[in-house]
């Protein structure tokens, strides 16, 4: 009984809009309890993700703690221009450009190019062992892996700079060189996310059909033409879902450049996430930081919706 009501509802809301809400409150009570397990993650993004976009307005006032957000002073743009002004800040925000960049260009192919190579492993025992040893270092936090690398590539002891000396080079200073730290940056990233990435990637491939394989094979493709013609063409639509998502937090370095840079690189390091640590925490100039996060968040919308709909022109419809 109930399910014909349901379904004479939805047939209602076809014909006339106006039955719509009651379309709606019928099926969400038949689902009732599915819907309950959808609270705590709503209460969740409620909170921590909507609850302070209240708090937005302090971008627009000259914010000052013992006021309160409703007594300091509108001040409109004022702190905007203050942002497109200060030298510091557009050095954040083009080291922010390059270094996205960068990851965008070396980092996120990679786990793509291992899981092409890996899935043409013969042996399932080895590929298992080389998956876990890739995906090992994500458990780490940067914490963790910043020291690592500062380790080895100290220049008095570090593993690299030892090596190098066996073939007679001296040592290399990488993590105070304003030539390597952005690479170290982006080798970093790639050593401890890539292994995530393959598990996505080699999950998209294992649902590829294996007749188109054996078709190749019979047209006379070789591996690397099975790789390339195939595999490829078949995880594209994962890739650029993958890629559409990473954009989201395509400006996001704080984490790994806070625990890893240090004033002789600053330089070519400062992002506009520890630029805004600094100004907000250090200087507690919180409207100017505020400001600043907001100012990358709105490139960050922009760079989403605008790859969101090349997709749409290349594919025909969009990823979000």
């Amino acid at each position: 009984m109930n399910q014909n009501r349901t379904y004479q509802a939805a047939v209602n809301y076809r014909k006339d809009p106006k039955n719509s809400l009651m379309a709606a409150l019928l099926y969400i009570n038949r689902h009732k309890f599915i819907y309950l397990l959808l609270v705590p993650g709503v209460i969740y993004f409620l909170i921590f993700q909507y609850g302070p976009l209240y708090f937005l307005q302090v971008a627009f006032k000259e914010y000052n703690i013992f006021l309160g957000l409703q007594g300091s002073k509108w001040v409109g743009f004022q702190n905007f221009q203050r942002l497109f002004t200060t030298k510091f800040f557009m050095q954040a925000f083009s080291n922010t450009v390059i270094i996205s960049l960068m990851y965008k260009v070396f980092a996120f192919p990679a786990p793509i190019i291992i899981s092409l190579f890996l899935n043409e492993l013969r042996s399932q025992r080895f590929k298992r062992i080389v998956q876990t040893i890739i995906y090992l270092p994500h458990f780490l936090s940067w914490v963790i892996v910043g020291g690592i690398f500062i380790t080895i590539l100290s220049p008095a002891g570090g593993l690299v700079n030892e090596l190098l000396g066996l073939v007679g080079i001296k040592p290399i200073a990488f993590m105070t060189s304003k030539a390597w730290f952005r690479w170290i940056l982006v080798l970093s990233d790639i050593w401890k996310s890539c292994g995530w990435g393959t598990i996505i990637f080699l999950a998209a491939i294992s649902t590829i059909d294996a007749e188109l394989y054996e078709s190749a094979v019979i047209d006379g493709a070789g591996r690397f033409r099975q790789m390339w013609s195939i595999t490829l063409p078949c995880i594209m639509p994962t890739i650029i879902v993958v890629f559409v998502l990473s954009l989201a937090k395509v400006l996001n370095l704080f984490e790994q450049v806070f625990v890893m840079y240090n004033p002789l690189v600053s330089a070519v390091s400062e992002t506009i996430d520890t630029y805004v640590y600094i100004r907000g925490i250090e200087q507690a100039d919180i409207a100017f930081a505020t400001t600043a996060g907001l100012f990358k968040n709105i490139i960050t919308v922009t760079l989403i919706l605008i790859t969101n709909q090349i997709v749409k022109i290349f594919q025909g419809e969009t990823v979000i």
